[in-house]
Parts: C-alpha cells; structure tokens; sequence
C-alpha cells in the first residue's frame, strides 16, 4: 500500500539518526525507498499475478538488492533455496500491508499473512507480527473504530497496547523483533489524528523508524481512508516507474473504496 511505502520513505532518514520529536520535515534529499517498499511492492505482485510469494521476493530482492536488507534475507534472496530460515524479525510485518486489504474475511486475512511470512520468518513472532498489522488493516478498511482494533490485537495477539507513545519515547531503542515494534507501530497508529499525524508518531518514537513507520502507516491509510496528495507526490518522485505501475494496479484491482492514488 502507498501508505506504508510513504512511511518507509518518510522514516528513511531517521532509521539511524533517531529522533524523539514528531516536528521535522517529511522529505529531504536524503530521503530514500529501501527493502520495506521492494517487498510491499512483491507482496503486491505477487497478489496481482498470482504468484508464490518466494518467487516474488526473490524477483523484487534481486532488483533491488542495496535497498537496505537484512543479512539472513539477502543470503536467502540470492540462493537457491527456497526454504525459510525461521525469524522473527519484523521483515514480514513491513511486507505485509496488501494483504489487508485484499482479504474478504478475518480467516482469509489471517492465513494469507501467514502464508506471507512463512516463507522467510516461519518462526511464531514473525508469523504474528505479520498477522497483527494484516488484521488491523483489514479492520480499519472495513470500518472498525480504534478501541475494536486494539482489543482485536491484544486479545489475539498478546501484544500490550496500552503504554502511551509519550512513555515509549523515553526508553524505545533499535529493535527490528516483531515483538519490539508491531505493538509500538500499531500503538502510534492508535494515537495519530490523521495520516500523517500517525507518520509522525512512529517516528518520533526512534527505534527501526523507516520499518515502524511502514507498518503505522498501512494501517492509517485503512482508517483514515486517505493520504495527503503532497505525500503521494513525493512518494512518486522517489519510487521508480515500474513500482508505480505494480501500485496502480494493485489499487485498480483492490477492494472499492481506497483512495485512487493515480
């Protein structure tokens, strides 16, 4: 989704240079796409074409592979093998926001998720992280309000939702578990106005911020239902040609209702 490929975009600039405020600007020149949009955009065409979504992660890791990936999954990226090699980072969950809004039912939502993650992160954290923003997305798209999502995560999912981002800023560090960012990113959505008031809060929270960033970014797009034109002008300029291609089908072809970003 646009939204989380904006969030990435945004927080590019902060992932190693953390900041604990929500005022800085959006875009710079050193703002940049990394792994977190080249898998969105997988996870797409993979949705799109109806491929495995190995396949379509290796096509779009071997593409792109300097935008920023882990070790594990740039070996995995150029082998052969096809087998995963049981994380439980938070690769899956930045990955996984297309899948929110392809479903048609919390059960189809969830298992797709899996199938996504399962790929690489087959280990149970990396599993559920992708699980707990696939199923808020979807929640958020079909009309759920904020106290619906967060009891729906944290009674399926475990995870706390309740300490405030104002708490979190004061000790949050670098952490690339799913279990040390999805309950934060789905936190900063829970308090965010709007879109990019949601961007903002991930952000100012430091930590893995392009990832966490991607993550709350997915789910407010669902809610809110839009994304300022300025950011999607941005994100076009950034991102090149054939993932913009990749997003305007996928949006053409998604569930009516989403925001038309072309």
């Amino acid at each position: 989704m646009i939204g989380a490929i904006a969030g990435d975009i945004i927080g590019s600039i902060f992932e190693r240079k953390n900041i604990k405020t929500k005022e800085f600007q959006l875009f710079s020149k050193g703002s940049i796409f990394t792994d977190d949009t080249v898998l969105t955009i997988a996870t797409m065409d993979s949705i799109l074409n109806s491929k495995p979504f190995s396949e379509s992660y290796k096509k779009w890791f071997r593409k792109y592979p300097n935008a920023g990936f882990g070790g594990n999954f740039y070996r995995w990226g150029f082998s052969e093998s096809m087998e995963p090699y049981n994380s439980w980072g938070n690769g899956s969950a930045m990955r996984v926001s297309p899948i929110g809004y392809i479903g048609d039912s919390m059960g189809e939502v969830m298992a797709k998720a899996k199938e996504s993650a399962e790929v690489t992160h087959n280990h149970v954290e990396g599993i559920k992280g992708a699980q707990a923003i696939a199923a808020s997305i979807y929640l958020a798209k079909i009309g759920k309000d904020k106290d619906e999502i967060r009891k729906f995560v944290e009674d399926t999912f475990d995870y706390d939702l309740s300490e405030s981002l104002y708490s979190i800023r004061k000790w949050y560090a670098f952490d690339v578990s799913c279990e040390g960012s999805v309950p934060q990113a789905i936190r900063a959505f829970l308090e965010s106005k709007d879109y990019e008031d949601a961007i903002r809060n991930a952000v100012s929270i430091g930590g893995d911020s392009d990832t966490i960033a991607c993550m709350t970014g997915g789910i407010a797009e669902a809610y809110y239902k839009e994304i300022p034109r300025y950011i999607i002008s941005e994100v076009f300029k950034i991102i090149p040609e054939e993932m913009v291609t990749i997003i305007d089908k996928f949006y053409n072809s998604a569930t009516p209702g989403i925001q038309k970003v072309l």
